[in-house]
């Protein structure tokens, strides 16, 4: 038996409904391509709004069900009715999800542009398998997106979450790549640490040529060294910094096991995007009280 928090529902729907007002206004006057305007049927707007769905599928994420399905139909179509007066049918609402991929690929950028700058940032990456790896030759859904790469536990195929978090665990910048791009890759390294300013660990993973370009740019990027390579001389504070990037392990955590972003039975692209965008979203919602990575500073 789940206990709804309608306090946390509540925040979420004031905040998305403000924000997609925002976003309402900004594009009254600045259109969206053809292809991204909501189609809907028989020319009648949906029952649902925007802001309602986005909520709907954020709050998902920060309910505890592991099955949307079940979620939706026990809970948001029975218990939080009176929330949700115009809530279509189950089949209908994944159909209202997929038209609000944009909005909740904006509203959870919005949610990081929040996290506070803290001159000390984290980088990791993490495997989203589409499916188990014996279904990968028939696998259709993701045909020509996702890819096969390999991560510390092995080979799969799917997708990449590429993360940037700070020391507080807030989420500063994310991205989704095929499975087959290095983390190390150019584009990926300036998306992710672009306007960061400070410093920012990584595993070996990120060794990169740019560590000077980025070093113009006020980003020190600080990386483990692999054993054939010479050492390189790193400040005590950089060394204690290092050892604890596992802040960042600890948010990954959170966003496979918590939010639950991470499963292989998705049936549209679509609908697995806004998944994962919703449960970024999510993550920004839960109260962190990660105390336990403070960055070290050594007195002067």
């Amino acid at each position: 038996m789940f206990v709804t928090d309608t306090v946390k529902l509540i925040e979420v729907f004031c905040f998305v409904d403000d924000f997609c007002k925002e976003v309402e206004s900004y594009y009254a006057s600045h259109p969206l391509p053809a292809g991204l305007t909501p189609k809907h049927a028989a020319g009648r707007r949906a029952s649902l709004s925007e802001s309602e769905v986005l909520t709907i599928v954020v709050f998902y994420h920060l309910s505890g069900f592991k099955c949307f399905a079940y979620y939706y139909e026990r809970l948001i179509l029975r218990e939080l009715h009176s929330f949700f007066p115009g809530a279509v049918s189950y089949t209908q609402f994944l159909f209202l999800a997929r038209q609000a991929c944009f909005h909740a690929f904006l509203l959870a950028q919005a949610r990081c542009s929040l996290s506070q700058q803290t001159n000390h940032y984290y980088i990791d990456s993490k495997k989203l398998p589409v499916c188990d790896n014996r279904r990968i030759h028939s696998h259709k859904v993701f045909d020509q997106i996702a890819a096969t790469g390999k991560a510390s536990t092995g080979w799969f195929y799917g997708l990449k979450l590429h993360l940037v978090t700070n020391e507080q665990g807030q989420v500063m910048r994310f991205l989704l790549t095929p499975a087959n791009v290095a983390d190390n890759n150019h584009q990926v390294l300036g998306y992710l640490l672009s306007g960061l300013r400070g410093k920012c660990y990584g595993d070996k993973g990120y060794l990169t040529t740019l560590f000077e370009e980025l070093l113009e740019k006020g980003v020190h990027l600080v990386t483990k060294l692999k054993r054939n390579m010479k050492n390189m001389l790193l400040t005590l504070t950089d060394k204690l910094n290092l050892l604890k990037r596992g802040s960042i392990e600890a948010v990954n955590d959170i966003l496979m096991s918590v939010c639950d972003i991470d499963h292989t039975r998705h049936r549209n692209p679509l609908n697995a995007l806004v998944e994962i965008l919703s449960g970024i979203s999510a993550y920004s919602f839960l109260e962190l009280k990660n105390t336990r990575f403070k960055p070290a500073r050594l007195l002067a």
